[in-house]
Order: C-alpha cells, then structure tokens, then sequence
C-alpha cells in the first residue's frame, strides 16, 4: 500500500512563502506523475502542479509565476514552493500520486493567507 504524507501548510500574511512537503512511502518506488491539487471551502478541487516521472511540470495558469514544483527521487518526496501568496490561495492541498490508472491521495494540509 501506497501512502502520502504531507506538512509545511499553516496561516501567513498576503505576500509570504511557504514550501509544502510530500513523503510517499510503500512498496511503489517511481510514479509516473506526483502533483499538488487543492480544495477551497464551497469549490472543486483543482489541479495545482504536476510533475512526471521525466520531470516535466505543469501548472494551473494562476499560479505559474509564483508557484514551483520539485521532486527528489532518492528521498521519494514531492514539494511545492509557494511564493507571493495571496488570499485566493487559501485551500486544503492535496498531494497525489499516479501509476497508470491507479492513484493515491494524503490527508491534506490548510493553508490559510491572511492579514
């Protein structure tokens, strides 16, 4: 069994950073696709960003200039570096993991940006 675990969200004024953290532990060692969605209260859950096996990354349009995705292989762990946060950015983020068609999903961490 796969399991995800994620830390580094908390609360922070509009303008700072935050780096999000995922460890994957189990029995699967490379996923073709580790990403970062989040869930704001009363909306879907979005794609945030994704990052291939390959390393190649993709990110939702609103947070491209100011978002970073990076994996370390050795370590199994995914990150999202968040800079310039801003109050739209308050959500639960998830982080996930893909091979083929399965995926699995960690529990989730708040983040909130407010002043």
């Amino acid at each position: 069994q796969v399991q995800l675990v994620e830390s580094g969200g908390g609360l922070v004024q509009p303008g700072e950073s935050l780096r999000l953290s995922c460890v994957a532990s189990g029995k699967i060692f490379v996923f073709d696709v580790m990403g970062w969605y989040r869930q704001a209260p009363g909306k879907q859950r979005e794609l945030v960003a994704t990052v291939t096996s390959g390393g190649s990354t993709n990110y939702l349009d609103s947070v491209k200039d100011r978002f970073t995705i990076s994996k370390d292989h050795f370590k199994r762990t995914v990150y999202l570096q968040m800079n310039s946060l801003e109050p739209v950015d308050t959500a639960v983020y998830y982080c996930n993991a893909r091979i083929a068609a399965m995926e699995w999903w960690g529990q989730g961490t708040q983040v909130t940006v407010s002043s």
